[in-house]
């Protein structure tokens, strides 16, 4: 970046609903200032008329890596970015799409498409981090708009955001939710799931299903000891763990 220049920024979508990217399209009365303090250069979503070449400071990607051309396209962005940000869930933990990652994708591909399934582009489906060095992650199915501006706030700063490493239960007790897992049967995976959400759907009585992937700071052994005390079994916990974060450590 030149001197008094703007920052140049490139928004990307690879395998995923595009979901990130139209949150930061909603964030209406902010965006016009966004566009003031930065130069978007290549935003598909946003624009027809983009520089597909040019080098950029940050880029923010969406999506898996689900395909050889997903992997070209990251491999490309990583080489012309400064900063590469892994935007959503999908992005930074590989999302519902790499559920079955491990499972026989090309007996999946023709059950869903017979014989043209053999020539359907597709690769065990990947987090962006699997493919290349990321320099930060923002977690989120889509990714909170107050976190996102936020972090983008911290980046035109010149400095790391500071999102949060404890649980979403921390954030169910900082609103005086009454605890989910008091209810029979219930599994709700707040105390194992990165906060930032401000316990949206605890908050309305529904349990976390781990959309934020999984809490640096959580206790994972003693979280998993109260889960049996309810009678509830550790493969049940792990499995729904995998929903949307398969590429995050197993425990």
């Amino acid at each position: 970046m030149t001197a008094n220049a703007k920052p140049t920024l490139g928004v990307f979508g690879l395998t995923g609903c595009a979901g990130d990217q139209l949150a930061l399209l909603n964030c209406e009365d902010e965006l016009m200032t966004i566009v003031d303090l930065v130069e978007v250069k290549d935003f598909l979503m946003a624009s027809s008329a983009n520089d597909e070449d040019c080098h950029l400071d940050v880029a923010l990607v969406e999506g898996a890596v689900a395909s050889r051309r997903d992997e070209e396209r990251l491999l490309r962005i990583r080489e012309r970015s400064g900063l590469l940000v892994a935007f959503g869930t999908c992005a930074v933990w590989g999302g519902v799409a790499a559920m079955d990652r491990f499972g026989d994708r090309s007996a999946l591909l023709a059950t869903v498409y017979g014989e043209a399934g053999k020539a359907y582009d597709q690769t065990p489906v990947r987090a962006l981090h699997e493919v290349v060095p990321v320099d930060l992650a923002i977690p989120g199915c889509p990714v909170e708009r107050e976190e996102l501006l936020s972090a983008v706030a911290s980046l035109l700063h010149g400095d790391p955001p500071l999102l949060p490493q404890y649980p979403v239960c921390n954030e169910c007790k900082m609103r005086e939710n009454g605890c989910l897992l008091a209810r029979p049967n219930v599994v709700c995976l707040g105390l194992l799931t990165a906060a930032g959400c401000n316990a949206r759907c605890p908050s309305y009585g529904i349990p976390c299903v781990g959309c934020r992937g999984p809490a640096r700071d959580a206790n994972v052994p003693a979280t998993l000891n109260i889960y049996e005390e309810r009678g509830i079994d550790r493969g049940e916990v792990a499995r729904k763990l995998r929903t949307f974060a398969p590429a995050a450590p197993q425990h």
